[in-house]
């Protein structure tokens, strides 16, 4: 029995590695500066995630194969030699210095985008998130925001972000329901909740980040090709979380300039 357990873990383990193989990527193509050194963190991560995996299959398997019970055997089971405390501290050991020798390679990539300031040229959106739809604010030619007045948040009359008409900062603001930025432009997002836990995560951008209620949270990024990419909360935020996306399309400078001329018009 022991021995026909090791053939099949074996052969599962071969197939396993096999189909994960034969997908070379299975991420969506990269569209942001920080991308492409973050899609080869995660390799690295992978990587060392599947060689703990075989060794540890193919382990079983060998002490399957050699100290499994064989059927019509009537002696005791036999025990591993020395017990089992050897294995425990080289378990130990292995997910240790994995975990620590992935965090001192990660820790460049995590700094990149959370410990390093954004660009200073960058074009400053701000994002609400609220159930079950995102908003975004950009700020007119004075380039400030006019302060988010919480009391003054009214959907019925399309004031999300709180905006106090009175306010010289504000009268200038442009508030949308979609993202655009222009290509190879750093952006700075500073991301607001107005009611509970949100995410936003762009895929391609390879960003994600919660939103909180009370919190300014930045996040900054490049993007690096034209297109429209898809904005989802990946956060579990009530019956309508299923419905809460909008879009982030960027563009050349030329077009991002019309559009912001076109969407001012619209206020």
């Amino acid at each position: 029995m022991g021995k026909a357990f090791a053939v099949v873990l074996t052969i599962i383990t071969a197939v396993s590695v096999a189909i994960f193989v034969s997908h070379h990527w299975w991420f969506p193509e990269v569209a942001s500066a920080h991308g492409g050194a973050m899609d080869h963190q995660f390799t690295e991560t992978f990587v060392g995630a599947a060689i703990g995996f075989i060794l540890a299959q193919l382990g079983l398997a060998v002490f399957a194969w050699k100290y499994g019970e064989r059927k019509g055997d009537t002696r005791p089971i036999r025990i591993f030699p020395g017990g089992v405390k050897w294995l425990l501290v080289l378990a130990f050991v292995y997910v240790g210095s994995e975990i620590i020798l992935l965090e001192f390679v990660g820790q460049k990539v995590w700094a990149a985008m959370y410990f390093t300031p954004p660009a200073a040229d960058s074009l400053q959106v701000q994002v609400l998130a609220g159930q079950f739809a995102f908003y975004f604010r950009y700020p007119g030619p004075d380039g400030k925001f006019g302060p988010i007045h919480t009391d003054k948040i009214d959907e019925a009359s399309a004031n999300f972000f709180g905006i106090d008409p009175s306010d010289p900062a504000s009268k200038d603001d442009i508030v949308t329901a979609e993202i655009a930025v222009p290509v190879n432009k750093p952006v700075e997002l500073l991301l607001n909740s107005k009611d509970m836990d949100h995410g936003f995560y762009i895929r391609e951008m390879r960003i994600q980040q919660d939103m909180l209620p009370g919190m300014q949270i930045p996040l900054h990024f490049t993007p690096t090709k034209i297109g429209k990419y898809d904005i989802a909360c990946n956060q579990l935020c009530g019956l309508g979380h299923y419905n809460m996306r909008a879009f982030l399309e960027v563009m050349s400078e030329e077009d991002y300039q019309k559009w912001l001329v076109q969407q001012a018009s619209l206020q």
